[in-house]
């Protein structure tokens, strides 16, 4: 079965530092393009980072950069999303998502939500004093 579990949410103080994971079972990450996404409430599900098949490299939306860091850990069959300096507008349910389709560019990755194969059922983190 084809799947992927989030993990590592929870409640964190403005500031404070959380490492979220995304676990697959049933096929091989590093084969796949990843995508962690994030939905505020009653905002729309928005691309937080990717990291491509290919090489490894990745993108960052412009709000969390210098801040968030992607990573892959093949071994494991894994990807992490360290999140530092974290503000309450970091609020909200992540979602990791993978995309095996044609090779697509880092910016189509982190903005179209429709060339990912499978999702995650996300893990909630909440910003707040």
């Amino acid at each position: 079965q084809v799947q992927l579990v989030e993990s590592g949410g929870g409640l964190v103080q403005p500031g404070g530092s959380l490492r979220l994971s995304c676990a697959a079972s049933g096929f091989t990450l590093d084969d796949y393009a990843i995508g962690w996404f994030r939905q505020a409430p009653g905002k729309e599900r928005e691309g937080v980072s990717c990291i491509s098949s290919s090489d490894g490299s990745t993108i960052y939306a412009d709000s969390v950069k210098g801040r968030f860091t992607i990573s892959r850990d093949n071994a494991k069959n894994t990807v992490y999303l360290q999140m530092n300096s974290l503000k309450p507008e970091d609020t909200g349910v992540y979602y990791c998502a993978a995309s095996g389709g044609s090779p697509f560019r880092l910016v189509d990755l982190i903005s179209t939500m429709k060339i990912y194969d499978c999702w995650g059922q996300g893990t909630r983190v909440t910003v707040s004093s």
